[in-house]
């Protein structure tokens, strides 16, 4: 299994301690997001992902985390394991003793039916979603 390489690394620590810590970085997800819809030719609520103060809101986390790491998160994805996975399947409240059933079950429905690379992220995280229901913590 190929490893992340080291700028990888680093941008995933940078994420997630942009997203854990309510670290602001409200301009360049803006600019992003202006790109984005520059190329897609529309205006999403990507906008509403991001509060007054400039911090990813918690609902809209783990879909930041997939836009931004696509296809980190895809090789993820394919192999059941992976910061990526680990760091969506956190933030969508599987307990880390399940983490190993999750990506299994990730990786089982990315063989059966995955939505695919080009799928919106929103797809994406549907799918993640769904699977990591069973696994979720109670509240």
């Amino acid at each position: 299994m190929p490893t992340p390489s080291t700028s990888a690394r680093l941008a995933l620590v940078l994420l997630t301690l942009a997203l854990s810590s309510g670290c602001s970085f409200k301009a360049t997800l803006d600019q992003t997001m202006d790109t984005t819809s520059n190329v897609t030719g529309t205006t999403s609520s990507a906008h509403s992902w991001v509060s007054e103060d400039g911090l990813v809101k918690p609902e809209y986390k783990a879909l930041a985390l997939i836009t931004a790491s696509r296809d980190n998160m895809e090789q993820n994805i394919a192999t059941g394991s992976g910061e990526y996975l680990t760091a969506v399947g956190t933030l969508l409240g599987v307990p880390e003793t399940d983490r190993a059933d999750f990506g299994a079950a990730v990786q089982r429905h990315y063989a059966q039916d995955w939505p695919g690379s080009h799928a919106a992220p929103e797809q994406w995280l549907a799918q993640l979603h769904e699977t990591a229901q069973s696994y979720r913590l109670s509240h």
